[in-house]
């Protein structure tokens, strides 16, 4: 990397959690540009993404320490290369999943963790698949591979993951039930492939009345898997909702973390199964890695999986992104435009 390159003392825009709390933490800041390493590369941002990982980061869930840039996914445009790089080119066209501080203007991403974009795909889009479109890639393909004959109840249908985990899920030839809260969730669902959309907002009794309207959707049988991003709010009644020996998927917990469970109810529940995924571990190695985003982006230029990005801010209006986001006022994608 030359001076010209990446000039010293350089300034940029970021958003910074200042302490651990709520959306009012966040404080759109000038910071210093960052300076790649010799296996980095330096990217101007071009949209970042908007993930509930980022809230539990902000708001202390997951500890960090502060101040921090929040962030950890985007795409934009390679500035500067390290010294050891040479699978990259200033120039290129790249997005990432993992890399922290991705709320700014400019981030450093390790040059192994880069996804070359293709050049027919808009960046946005590629903002927008990274993260939630790998995470629906391992679980329809790895965590409980669906195939026809399968069905599955997928939570928050018309969220991010869910739109895009739906599209992956019929394509493989599984039935699929969603979750939503409104009607509008619901047609946005039943586009993506959803056979039903459960509206929650009816029921009285989530842990009661959704397994109840699930086994009458399936013949009394209930789901072969549960993906629940949901949490506390929804992990009794996802339970619930399982035939014999199903398996209930938690990736996350937009309503909270779910308490301690005891095993004995997956004993009498028929032999359940339980497992706690993260990303982390389904793109640990770079062959991995490219594989799943590889086949998201081969089938966004097929015309196959359809990105939504309902939802764009400017860098400067994180705070109300994550109001949004957390308000589940949200639909598919939600982005950060520098």
């Amino acid at each position: 990397m030359t001076p010209e390159q990446h000039p010293e003392n350089q300034t940029m825009h970021a958003v910074v959690a200042t302490s651990a709390g709520g959306p009012e933490v966040l404080r759109h800041d000038t910071v210093d540009v960052p300076s790649p390493g010799p296996h980095d590369v330096l990217v101007r941002v071009a949209a970042a993404g908007v993930n509930f990982i980022d809230t539990y980061r902000r708001s202390g869930v997951y500890s960090i320490d502060y101040p921090s840039i929040l962030g950890s996914e985007g795409s934009g445009v390679v500035e500067a290369v390290g010294s050891e790089v040479s699978d990259v080119a200033v120039g290129d066209h790249v997005a990432w999943s993992d890399a922290p501080s991705s709320y700014a203007e400019l981030v450093v991403v390790p040059a192994a963790r880069t996804l070359r974009v293709p050049g027919d795909v808009d960046l946005q889009v590629a903002a927008a698949l990274p993260l939630q479109g790998m995470t629906a890639h391992y679980l329809a393909t790895s965590t409980y591979p669906l195939g026809p004959g399968d069905t599955a109840l997928v939570h928050a249908g018309a969220g991010g993951v869910g739109l895009l985990l739906t599209q992956l899920a019929t394509a493989r030839g599984a039935r699929v039930l969603t979750t939503v809260s409104t009607e509008e969730k619901a047609a946005l669902s039943r586009a993506a492939g959803a056979s039903e959309a459960i509206s929650y907002r009816e029921m009285s009794d989530l842990t009661t009345e959704l397994p109840a309207r699930v086994r009458e959707l399936t013949d009394g049988a209930g789901v072969h898997v549960v993906y629940d991003s949901v949490g506390k709010d929804t992990f009794d009644a996802s339970l619930a909702s399982l035939r014999r020996r199903g398996m209930l998927v938690l990736f996350g917990g937009s309503s909270g973390q779910v308490p301690p469970v005891d095993l004995q109810r997956l004993n009498s529940g028929g032999s359940l199964f339980v497992t706690r995924p993260t990303l982390g571990d389904h793109v640990a190695t770079r062959e991995e890695l490219l594989l799943r985003s590889g086949e998201l982006f081969d089938a966004v230029q097929a015309g196959t999986l359809d990105v939504r990005i309902e939802h764009t801010y400017p860098l400067a209006e994180a705070a109300e992104a994550h109001r949004a986001l957390e308000g589940r006022r949200t639909t598919g994608k939600v982005l950060l435009v520098p």
